[in-house]
């Protein structure tokens, strides 16, 4: 099975974190960030994924964990490297980015990709970085 790397930027704020939806490939949502070019670091991934999808600077950036689950809108596995940190500026949807939304511990799960469902949110809330439902 087809295996896709990619970058995540966990940022919260007021008890919510950052979501985007994507103008193509999968109506749910997924945290910003993307696939590594050639050579490129996990934190310059980041900075020039967040300029292009964001619109903002990436600041304190920090290594959260890694996770594996099957990839949202495609036949494939998603290994996302997940950071957390803080953006400088107000975030604004931006090249593939159709929205952003500050999703919140109450809010429908049904909305998250699969790795956030099954496998981020529950590693933040067993360590004590997501409030608990």
């Amino acid at each position: 099975m087809k295996v896709i790397r990619k970058i995540g930027l966990l940022v919260q704020r007021d008890g919510r974190i950052l979501l985007c939806r994507k103008k193509q490939g999968t109506p749910l949502l997924i945290l910003p960030g993307g696939k590594p070019e050639l050579n490129e670091t996990p934190l310059q991934c980041l900075e020039r994924e967040i300029t292009e999808e964001l619109g903002v600077a990436v600041k304190c950036a920090e290594p959260v964990g890694e996770y594996s689950d099957r990839a949202a809108g495609e036949d494939a596995v998603v290994q996302i490297e997940l950071y957390m940190g803080e953006l400088l500026g107000e975030p604004s949807a931006q090249g593939e980015i159709a929205e952003l939304m500050w999703w919140g511990p109450n809010d429908d799960e049904a909305q998250l990709a699969p790795s956030l469902v099954n496998h981020i949110l529950p590693d933040l809330r067993r360590r004590g970085l997501w409030p608990q439902r």
